[in-house]
């Protein structure tokens, strides 16, 4: 009956003992500054509602999709836009960087479960005939001892009672959501950057043959002008003007090479190849791509389709799981350990015995319970620590405002590109549809015999050169569409938790 009784008083002592522990660790931890907070997107729904004011096609069931540059109807963009995304460099380096995020969250999510492992050791030693150990036990002083251990399994288990080690693992899957948008920030950035040098390129490439053919036109107006200085129609003036004009051309038709060249060069560096692969590349396309139509409606919700918005949300999640980490630094740490294996240990006079001892059935050992630890004294490491964790919120919280401010910013700049490269398009249609009727009414006063062949090619040579711009214009419009695209992220899905990610 004693011994119950003193195994009662044990039990509530050590329960005593527990709960100080408890209410002591928890009243350390301070109370910090108030945090910061996520910025709600400021309104825009004026610029939203009139951005498809003026488009007639029907709407797309969702806008922009993944693999957006389809929509484009270009077979030739959507190879070169593929190979990039099998080649690059830099998106193989993202991909690499995702993969280290996902191991790491599974490194941290072992920490939830037991340790389970095997350890053996043989030592052999000689007893100090000065120590504590020999001034209890003077018969073993100075003696040589051999000690030996096998434990097949140990057993190591952080009871998690305070979620240290879950929220550390949630932190790890938020960072991992975070490389996944930071890779498809680099996916969109790269694609982006293809399409606009592709619809460069494909303008280039039109323009150049109507340089060439302002260069024929040149030629024969030049022609024509050394005909009637030598008839004595004109002066020497008129071969001077022309010869210029000719000259002229030809700089217009090195330039838009030269461009043209660039446009090439830079797509093959893009799509992650050696200078070599771009020469059998754009030998036959001459067609610009279809417009992509614009929705009726781009509600604000767009913007967290944009992958860098993505990423310093998740960033600052995983910083506010990293605060919770903080906080459990300063409560109790509860370990669950045991073993089961043998021991033994011997003289150095029977060392030879000593793998009989060992093996031996009374060798058998075990033993286990629970561990617990609390940080009385830290020199204010703890302390210290738990305010970087917070600072470490703020930033990140206010790197996501900023960047969801510069995300409205290139919406609202994207939507203003977007309207006045299709007022200037449709304005130019207008212009060349008007210097092309004169032109067909200066043929008809030709072939009246009212005019001579010099207007007729003057003012074909007028027509080229509007359709020149034209060309310009074209790939405006769709270069701004891909900015809006960009804009909005670029079809970027949402991942709505950190479960579904796993899945």
């Amino acid at each position: 009956m004693s011994s119950q009784s003193a195994l009662k008083r044990h039990g509530l002592f050590a329960f005593g003992i527990g709960c100080l522990f408890l209410g002591v660790g928890c009243a350390w931890i301070p109370s910090g500054e108030k945090s910061a907070e996520f910025l709600e997107p400021p309104s825009m729904k004026e610029i939203l509602s009139h951005a498809a004011h003026h488009e007639s096609e029907s709407p797309l069931p969702e806008w922009p999709e993944d693999r957006w540059w389809q929509e484009f109807g270009s077979p030739e963009l959507t190879g070169l836009i593929d190979s990039a995304l099998k080649d690059n460099p830099g998106l193989k380096v993202a991909y690499a960087r995702l993969h280290e995020a996902h191991a790491l969250v599974r490194v941290e999510g072992a920490r939830l479960l037991p340790f389970l492992e095997a350890d053996a050791e043989l030592t052999a030693e000689r007893i100090s005939e000065h120590g504590v150990f020999a001034a209890l036990n003077p018969e073993v002083a100075g003696a040589d001892i051999a000690l030996g251990l096998i434990h097949p399994l140990s057993l190591r288990w952080e009871l998690d009672f305070w979620g240290k080690n879950r929220a550390m693992m949630e932190s790890a899957m938020s960072r991992e959501l975070a490389h996944n948008a930071e890779w498809a920030e680099v996916r969109l950035r790269l694609t982006a950057g293809i399409a606009r040098a592709y619809f460069r390129r494909v303008a280039l490439r039109q323009q150049l043959e109507l340089v060439e053919a302002m260069v024929d036109l040149r030629h024969d107006l030049l022609n024509l002008a050394k005909i009637r200085f030598r008839s004595g129609l004109d002066d020497a003036n008129s071969v001077k003007r022309a010869t210029a004009e000719l000259e002229a051309a030809n700089k217009r038709k090195a330039g838009t090479r030269e461009q043209l060249d660039f446009q090439q060069y830079l797509l093959v560096r893009l799509s992650g190849h050696g200078p070599d692969w771009g020469e059998q590349l754009f030998t036959d396309t001459v067609m610009m791509p279809r417009r992509i139509p614009l929705p009726p409606e781009l509600p604000i919700g767009l913007l967290a389709h944009r992958p860098d918005l993505a990423a310093a949300k998740y960033r600052a999640e995983a910083a506010a799981k990293m605060i919770t980490v903080a906080k459990t630094q300063f409560l109790p740490t509860i370990d669950l350990n045991g073993f089961v294996g043998l021991r033994a240990l011997t003289l150095a006079s029977g060392i030879g015995s000593l793998g009989n001892f060992l093996f031996s059935s009374s060798s058998l050992a075990y033993g286990g319970g629970p561990g617990l630890r609390l940080p009385w004294f830290e020199g204010g490491r703890l302390r210290g620590e738990l305010e970087a964790q917070r600072k470490e919120y703020d930033v990140a919280v206010e790197l996501y405002n900023d960047t969801l401010l510069e995300a409205m910013r290139e919406v609202a700049d994207s939507l203003s590109v977007w309207h006045e490269t299709r007022s200037m398009l449709e304005a130019h249609r207008r212009l060349l549809t008007s210097v092309s009727d004169d032109w067909q009414l200066v043929e008809v006063r030709f072939r009246s015999g009212l005019d001579d062949r010099r207007e007729v090619l003057k003012q074909h040579h007028a027509v080229l050169d509007q359709e020149f711009a034209l060309k310009a214009l074209e790939a405006d419009q769709l270069v701004s569409m891909v900015g809006l695209i960009e804009a909005l992220g670029g079809g970027y899905p949402i991942v709505r938790d950190t479960q579904q990610a796993t899945e």
